[in-house]
């Protein structure tokens, strides 16, 4: 009995220590190091003071857990892994005061407007303005060339009004009219022969140089004239005779020889001024050679000298209008040389006023020097013309080419009267 009470005596404070240390044990779970640092079958007081951090006892060796390398994903996991959700601030850093009253929401701010656009209108309202004031209407590019900007161009409109509308009436009225006056002349009046009949002598008019001037700028002109032509009327009137495809190479040869004939026909032009200059300067005999109407209606022919006043008007027109024509031609041939898209559009204008009116001018020509006026053919033709043809449409000029010869033979002599001469 008495070791069975001295049993339970010893035993009940060794369960008292083990229900103290036991939940202690359960809740921190020992590491690696305190597992190693003490055995399995050191007593718990031991193990506890261990564990609670007190060093060895005295006279003991010094021990030093060896620090792990690496730990587990399951321990980091556990470590690392916040409680809340709330977001944790950096190590260092002071926590942000918490406002103690919800902020004011703030009204957005409108971006200004690029630096470009400031001061100046929309798009859509300068082309609204420009239509209104029939103004070009531009956009806005960033490269040199500023004409490629151009949009909507009024002058551009009226163009295409004139080149497609207003040539065609023109040129219609200038070829049209003109043939059929001519036609209607030559009915009523037929052709005007040679009053006394050709007497046989022969009188040179032009020399070789003169008609090869005159053939080579007229050639030229009849191609710039028919290529020309066919760019105003073709596709009204020969496209639908030989069809799309032979009209298309049709212009397009007549485009080449227009471009490139032009610099002969200039040419042309300014040999016959150089040589014809003196006599096509209008005088006085001009005004009577008006009044009676060249010749051409009644009977008679008023006196001229070597170019009466119809042949000077014909030189002026061609002169004067065919270095209009030719100047404004290049600058079609050399689009934007020395003049924007205006100066283009008036520069085409004027070449296709002019051309026609050159056109008419050169029908009424041709018409005189072929089938108008009997024996006038050959000034041009050979050369020479007839004396008693001389003598009635040119007087003056047989009077100074009679002196001149006289003047060869006999010099210091009077100069006698052309024969048939008043």
């Amino acid at each position: 009995m008495r070791r069975t009470v001295l049993s339970l005596a010893l035993a009940l404070p060794l369960m008292a220590a083990g229900l103290a240390t036991g939940p202690a044990l359960a809740q921190a779970p020992q590491s690696a190091e305190t597992q190693q640092a003490v055995p399995q079958g050191a007593p718990t007081t031991q193990r506890q003071e261990q564990e609670n951090g007190a060093g060895p006892d005295k006279g003991a060796p010094e021990l030093q857990a060896p620090v792990p390398e690496t730990q587990s994903a399951g321990e980091n996991q556990q470590r690392q892994a916040p409680n809340s959700t709330a977001p944790q601030q950096p190590t260092g850093t002071p926590t942000a005061p918490q406002p103690s009253v919800a902020p004011e929401p703030v009204a957005p701010i409108t971006a200004p407007p690029p630096l470009g656009n400031q001061g100046q209108l929309s798009a859509e309202e300068q082309e609204l303005q420009a239509a209104l004031k029939d103004q070009r209407i531009q956009g806005r590019i960033s490269i040199p060339n500023q004409t490629a900007g151009n949009l909507v161009q009024p002058a551009g409109r009226d163009w295409r009004v004139f080149h497609n509308q207003t040539l065609a009436w023109i040129g219609g009225i200038a070829v049209l009219g003109t043939t059929g006056l001519l036609a209607l002349f030559f009915l009523l009046r037929g052709r005007i022969r040679v009053a006394s009949g050709f007497s046989g002598r022969m009188m040179l008019r032009f020399t070789f140089l003169e008609r090869m001037v005159h053939w080579m700028t007229a050639s030229t002109f009849l191609v710039l004239m028919f290529s020309g032509l066919n760019l105003t009327f073709g596709r009204y009137l020969i496209r639908p005779l030989i069809g799309p495809q032979a009209f298309t190479t049709l212009s397009d040869y007549g485009k080449i020889a227009h471009n490139f004939l032009s610099f002969p026909f200039t040419l042309g032009v300014v040999l016959m001024f150089l040589l014809w200059v003196k006599g096509n300067i209008p005088n006085k005999q001009d005004w009577v050679w008006i009044k009676q109407f060249g010749g051409m209606v009644g009977h008679g022919h008023p006196a001229a000298h070597r170019f009466n006043a119809g042949q000077k008007a014909i030189f002026w027109v061609t002169v004067g209008g065919g270095a209009l024509v030719a100047a404004s031609g290049y600058l079609l041939v050399f689009p934007f040389t020395v003049t924007d898209v205006t100066g283009q559009q008036w520069g085409h204008m004027v070449h296709g006023v002019l051309s026609m009116v050159m056109v008419a001018t050169m029908l009424a020509h041709i018409y005189i020097g072929t089938l108008g006026i009997e024996g006038s053919f050959s000034a041009m033709g050979s050369g020479q013309v007839d004396y008693n043809w001389a003598r009635e449409h040119h007087s003056l000029w047989v009077e100074d080419e009679v002196a001149k010869a006289h003047e060869t033979v006999r010099p210091g002599g009077p100069a006698p009267r052309a024969a048939g001469a008043d």
